[in-house]
């Protein structure tokens, strides 16, 4: 029995070619017509995974396609950037969160809160807020300062009155103790700063006067100036241990503070017979005695004096001139020093040293010549006058020496044998000895003497 296979089985080329014509016909499940259009449907393909694999990511930009799978132009016919480089650049946000609109309003930067110029208004209070407190609406806030306690008042103030007596600038230390919440310590300010000047210097009790006058009325009361001088005259036993002239010194304080009126004038009469203390009725007194040569006449404004450079040249200049007859007179070393000393000039101390050696060259005998050398050597060694102050006082002297010598006719033969002896004496330098000036000599020939030059004599 014969089968003939042929007519119920496929031969291999025949299955084989219809298996690959189904292949050829379908490309991801889209059947093609015609063999030319396999290349446009892999196309399409392509375009669809790229659609599908960049929308969710973008949100829309990149490329899009059309439905036949070419890239979809923008109105300007451009084409949308795609490039990485691109995409780096862009500010829009890639968290696919908000409307994708830059940072801040575009003001960008670290801490910043908005764009600048920005003025932002007050916020309004919302009154459905759970934190709402009613209360707060009225509230002011202000700074404030605690009050300066008992221990710290001495620390905090004598560095302000100490720094006072170097600038004298009432205005600053007003300033500084309207900062500070003094309260009921107010009254310690003046014994404060009349305790610091007992142990300072006549031009430090000065400013003192003139501190207490300008703080009063602004900073302190007049009853806190009262209550100041009470303490002082209660604690005088014990300030006279440390200064044995306070207590003349306080009742010098207290009259000028009358004078100031910044204490009543019945303010020495309510201690009449009520004071005890020996002390404090030395002061009394002396404050009484003032008020009455001050009503005859006497500045009490001008009671601790000027001090310093606060006065002017002139004064300056007349004190050291007096100064200098009366140490002729009296010959004494140390008053000289000590009232050098009170002028408190030391950058003026050529001064000095020039009225001294102008006062050798006008007089007459070598008495004041011995004695101003012995004061200017004595003044020398204690250090009063220094190498500077006294380098320019002759200096000047050098100077002026040719006006001089116009009253003075012997001016420079009185100057070269006072350096010399200065030298000698050891207080100015061979230098500053060199440079003395010496008066020009004329030479001329005289017709007997053959020829020969001639010194003129004197």
């Amino acid at each position: 029995l014969f089968y003939h296979f042929s007519d119920s089985f496929l031969s291999g080329e025949e299955e084989n070619g219809i298996i690959t014509k189904n292949i050829k016909n379908e490309i991801n499940g889209n059947w093609i017509s015609a063999p030319n259009s396999i290349h446009e449907a892999r196309l399409k393909a392509k375009a669809k995974r790229r659609l599908r694999k960049t929308s969710s990511r973008d949100s829309g930009r990149g490329d899009s396609f059309s439905e036949n799978g070419d890239p979809s132009r923008g109105t300007n016919g451009t084409v949308p950037p795609t490039s990485p480089k691109s995409k780096l650049l862009d500010r829009k946000s890639r968290a696919g969160k908000g409307r994708g609109l830059p940072k801040k309003g575009g003001a960008g930067g670290k801490g910043v809160w908005g764009p600048p110029g920005e003025v932002y208004d007050l916020e309004e209070v919302d009154v459905k807020d759970p934190n709402y407190d009613e209360a707060q609406e009225n509230c002011v806030y202000e700074t404030v300062v605690p009050p300066l306690e008992e221990g710290a008042f001495e620390k905090t103030l004598t560095p302000i009155v100490q720094e006072y007596f170097e600038h004298g600038d009432t205005n600053e230390v007003a300033e500084l103790l309207g900062e500070l919440n003094l309260g009921s310590m107010s009254s310690g300010v003046p014994m404060l700063a009349v305790s610091l000047a007992l142990e300072a210097k006549a031009s430090h009790r000065e400013l003192t006067s003139r501190l207490l006058t300008d703080l009063c009325g602004r900073v302190l009361s007049r009853s806190d100036v009262e209550s100041s001088f009470d303490k002082l005259l209660r604690e005088l036993p014990d300030l006279v241990l440390d200064t044995p002239g306070a207590t003349q010194l306080v009742g010098q304080f207290i009259a000028r503070a009358v004078k100031d009126q910044i204490l009543s004038k019945s303010y020495l009469d309510g201690y009449k017979g009520r004071v005890d203390c020996v002390h404090a009725r030395a002061a009394l007194d002396r404050a009484a005695v003032l008020l009455k040569m001050g009503m005859g006449g006497l500045r009490i404004d001008n009671l601790w004096g000027t001090g310093g450079g606060q006065r002017p040249v002139t004064q300056l200049v007349r004190e050291m001139t007096l100064l200098l007859k009366e140490y002729l007179l009296s010959g004494d070393n140390k008053e000289a020093e000590r009232c050098l000393r009170e002028l408190e000039v030391p950058h003026f101390h050529h001064e000095f040293v020039y009225e001294a050696i102008v006062m050798v060259l006008e007089s007459k005998g070598e008495k004041t010549f011995k004695m101003v050398l012995q004061l200017l050597k004595f003044l020398w060694v204690s250090s009063i006058i220094t190498v500077d102050q006294m380098r320019r006082g002759y200096e000047r002297v050098y100077m002026d020496i040719a006006e001089i010598n116009i009253d003075v006719p012997r001016a420079y033969f009185i100057l070269e044998q006072f350096v010399d002896k200065s030298f000698s004496a050891g207080f100015i330098c061979e230098k500053l000895r060199d440079l003395c000036p010496s008066r020009g000599r004329k030479r001329f020939v005289s017709e007997g003497d053959g020829g020969r030059f001639k010194l003129e004599s004197y």
